[in-house]
């Protein structure tokens, strides 16, 4: 078992695969659910941001979006059980662990079900969701899906978006991620919001207890915005191994952040920040 710098252990295949199949079977086993958790936060943000701004359609942007998972919760009502079903080869009819079909073949036939699910469920308020990725292979499944309405492949980390990419980015009116922050930093999202010249996106950002906050707070409060702490912490996944545990638990107790009753009894954790600009309305923290 491999760790990255962070001490997490290292799950990057998951993410770069033809279809998702690996992605759920892996996180399936670690009770991977912040996804689920989320999902009525941002749907509620959603809410207020189409009433308070009388936007019809509003544009999300979903940074580290993988295979479209926020995007098929928000837009078509699934929940992460129905996803693993759909992934993982239990649900009726999928087969989707044949171990005699070509990979090919059966990415295939998970696009065409799932396209199914996107024509069925239409959604009562329109949404439209672009995914920023690193991984080109789970944005384009994402795509074909019908989960996303659009893509960018790029790197924000390193790199300045490229004036197409500028040009995708433009015109979001909210910006989500679960997960992505703690790797990607303030630099991304700074570069996401000059995109959007003048305009301010509404952001809300679940991010593991263990990667501190302060500065991506403080380049977006420098950039116009007030952002608060949901004082409610969220089951992110459990630990892959004692030996993750371990690891982490030492670099949260170097920074000071408290484990008991959380990290330390098996599971990781993570808390929503919401970041409006300043003169957006009182931002509400709960549901």
């Amino acid at each position: 078992m491999r760790f990255d710098a962070t001490g997490k252990v290292t799950l990057d295949h998951i993410y770069t695969q033809p279809d998702p199949r690996a992605y759920f079977s892996v996180l399936r086993p670690l009770g991977y659910c912040v996804p689920q958790q989320a999902k009525p936060y941002f749907a509620k943000l959603i809410k207020e941001y189409r009433e308070s701004q009388q936007v019809a359609v509003p544009k999300v942007l979903d940074i580290g979006c993988s295979y479209g998972i926020n995007a098929a919760l928000l837009k078509y009502d699934a929940t992460m059980d129905e996803l693993y079903a759909r992934y993982c080869g239990v649900e009726d009819g999928a087969e989707a662990e044949d171990p005699g079909r070509p990979d090919q073949e059966v990415r295939t036939a998970l696009l065409a079900r799932d396209r199914d699910l996107s024509r069925s469920r239409r959604p009562a308020h329109g949404i439209r969701f672009t995914g920023l990725d690193t991984s080109g292979s789970a944005l384009s499944y994402a795509l074909e899906a019908g989960f996303l309405d659009d893509a960018v492949h790029a790197d924000l980390e390193d790199n300045e978006p490229t004036p197409r990419q500028r040009t995708q980015l433009a015109g979001v009116d909210l910006v989500i991620s679960t997960g992505c922050l703690g790797y990607v930093t303030e630099r991304t999202l700074t570069r996401v919001v000059r995109a959007q010249g003048d305009r301010r996106p509404w952001m809300a950002h679940f991010v593991l207890r263990m990667f501190p906050f302060d500065p991506v707070e403080h380049a977006l409060a420098g950039l116009g915005y007030r952002t608060v702490r949901v004082e409610e912490v969220f089951r992110q996944r459990r630990f892959a191994s004692p030996q993750e545990q371990t690891i982490v638990l030492d670099r949260m107790s170097a920074a000071g952040v408290d484990a008991r009753g959380l990290e330390a009894e098996g599971w990781l954790y993570a808390q929503l920040y919401l970041s409006r600009p300043q003169d957006a309305p009182l931002i509400c923290t709960t549901i």
